[in-house]
């Protein structure tokens, strides 16, 4: 935020106040050093619950915006379909409890597949944009780190 402060208020031309930046960026390098250190003590101990993340991740809840996308793929315009995904979610039910009827209601654009919207295995395979967490992308970075870190 040092960093944006101090260039939001430079003037077009060059200016002194570049000198600024300094303590902010060495800040930063002191900060990400300690947090490096911290992970790499924590990392070797660092045990994984996959039941607990896949229970924790199959939350209906954490779909609402691939409900909302599947209405866009239905030509629902995108601020429309936040606006019913959002009227559903505050109903107090969670999403997949939902009934047919209760889409519905909400939207002549749910049809009977709205359920696949809710496997989150699914949900994960349809993230293939580059950064996103696919599983694709995902292996992909954990082969890249890999190479990287046996080169060292």
């Amino acid at each position: 935020m040092t960093l944006l402060a101090i260039l939001k208020g430079l003037p077009s031309a060059y200016n002194r106040d570049l000198q600024e930046d300094k303590e902010a960026l060495f800040d930063s390098v002191d900060t990400v050093r300690g947090a490096l250190e911290v992970f790499s003590a924590m990392l070797p101990a660092l045990t994984i619950n996959r039941e607990r993340m896949e229970s924790l991740a199959n939350d209906p809840q954490l779909l609402a915006t691939d409900l909302a996308e599947y209405l866009v793929g239905k030509g629902v315009p995108f601020r429309e379909a936040h606006a019913i995904v959002g009227k559903l979610a505050a109903s107090g039910k969670r999403l997949n409890a939902l009934s047919d009827q209760e889409f519905r209601a909400a939207s002549n654009s749910f049809g009977e597949d709205v359920r696949e919207v809710f496997d989150v295995r699914k949900a994960m395979r349809r993230r293939g944009a580059t950064g996103s967490p696919s599983p694709e992308n995902i292996e992909r970075q954990i082969a890249r780190w890999r190479q990287l870190l046996q080169t060292e």
